[in-house]
């Protein structure tokens, strides 16, 4: 007879903001024990490194659908966490004429998943934010109820949180292996001790392939070097939205304080191979970035040279083989689940990931059809070799952003 779900053990790996999302969900439901398993500190990873910023305009239904799940959990956990709320300051998605046709395709998804919308010229960008001085040819297509996290609130408080439900969360356990009794993933094992569990999760990002090598199971991910900065304050106050401003390669957002974030990429994003579990993400950018960043920004914000950099913070995005995020049961590996690879998007995701996995882990099935997510999808020994030995993605993924 199956236990009930009070008395079983979730084993989670990663105590980033997907693996805290995903014991939060879990204990709401009163799953049962719920162990988070971190190889550091608790967000050491990206997740300390995010823009956290997120838009609901994006280019598949299921990820339209889970976008508009996570603007709903994003108030609840404004409410339920200290110290922490969205800012729900819209997001700004900006085009050229030329990039402009391949979005426009989907505005009839977005009205079908009622996710609002406006189109703006930028005159009417400039009228609405006088900060901004786009292009006359640039177009943006604002979602209202977008906005931005910060991760520094964000992260302690859903790791507060989590302490309060009753989760046991364990820093410095690294990985190194899995528990397979007959057949089924049962546990792991880290570098100080064994767990064992009804289900095991793998939440890690960056550190998706090494993990999962430990199964002799290979994903087709790659993970790709990512940089942000935030100025010093301005003389006044920012008011944007959050921008993921595609042809300028980058997006900008208002931070703490009368300050801005940025992100940006050099025309040849970096691909990084990260080659053990107990790599740490000590990185540092090229420092070409910062000029690209106001060579491109500086006629669209001009508050850019007003100020000067005061933080530089340095991560990786993991980004599947279609681009779209990895998440669901192993049917190869029965009792293993993973939730991984979202492309920039792993803060925007993050509430609906773990909601969405909660509900796959105790109810077998989630509210949202989100089967183009399953890791079962990748059947195609060729075609992963043939990913795996392409530079690069097999499309530009820069529109892939938030």
């Amino acid at each position: 007879m199956a236990l009930p779900k009070s008395t079983q053990t979730a084993v989670i790996i990663g105590g980033g903001v997907i693996g805290l999302s995903v014991a939060y969900n879990l204990a709401k439901r009163k799953f049962g024990r719920i162990i988070i398993l971190e190889k550091g500190l608790v967000g050491d990873g990206s997740s300390s490194r995010a823009a956290g910023i997120i838009t609901g305009l994006l280019w598949s239904e299921p990820g339209v659908l889970a976008r508009k799940k996570a603007f709903e959990l994003y108030a609840e956990l404004s409410l339920d966490l200290d110290g922490y709320k969205f800012q729900n300051v819209g997001c700004l998605n900006v085009f050229t004429p030329k990039s402009w046709p391949a979005r426009e395709r989907l505005l009839s998804l977005y009205e079908r998943c009622g996710a609002p919308f406006e189109i703006l010229n930028a005159a009417e960008m400039q009228t609405r934010w006088p900060a901004l001085t786009p292009r006359n040819d640039f177009i943006g297509l604002f979602d209202r109820k977008g906005g931005y996290s910060e991760p520094h609130d964000y992260i302690p408080a859903l790791t507060k949180r989590n302490r309060e439900l009753g989760v046991d969360i364990l820093e410095h356990q690294l990985v190194t292996d899995f528990v397979v009794r007959n057949g089924r993933v049962t546990g792991v094992k880290t570098n100080l001790a064994t767990f064992e569990g009804d289900v095991v999760i793998g939440t890690v990002y960056s550190w998706t392939l090494p993990l999962i090598a430990k199964l002799g199971w290979r994903l087709p991910v790659k993970t790709f070097v990512h940089q942000r900065y935030v100025t010093r304050p301005l003389p006044l106050p920012v008011n944007i939205p959050a921008i993921n401003a595609h042809p300028l390669y980058g997006y900008v957002r208002p931070a703490h304080g009368n300050r801005l974030l940025f992100g940006a990429e050099l025309e040849e994003t970096v691909e990084y191979k990260v080659p053990t579990m107990d790599w740490h993400m000590s990185l540092t950018a090229s420092p070409e970035i910062k000029n690209v960043i106001v060579e491109n920004f500086r006629s669209f914000t001009p508050d850019i040279m007003k100020t000067s950099w005061e933080t530089e913070k340095v991560g990786l995005l993991t980004f599947s083989m279609d681009n779209e995020p990895i998440l669901g049961p192993v049917s190869e590996f029965p009792g293993f689940y993973v939730a991984m690879a979202f492309h920039s998007g792993g803060f925007a995701y993050n509430p609906v990931a773990g909601y969405l996995m909660a509900e796959y882990v105790m109810d077998g099935t989630t509210t949202i059809d989100i089967r183009s997510f399953s890791p079962d999808r990748f059947r195609n020994p060729k075609a992963i070799d043939e990913y795996f030995t392409t530079r690069g993605q097999p499309e530009r993924f820069d529109r892939r952003r938030h």
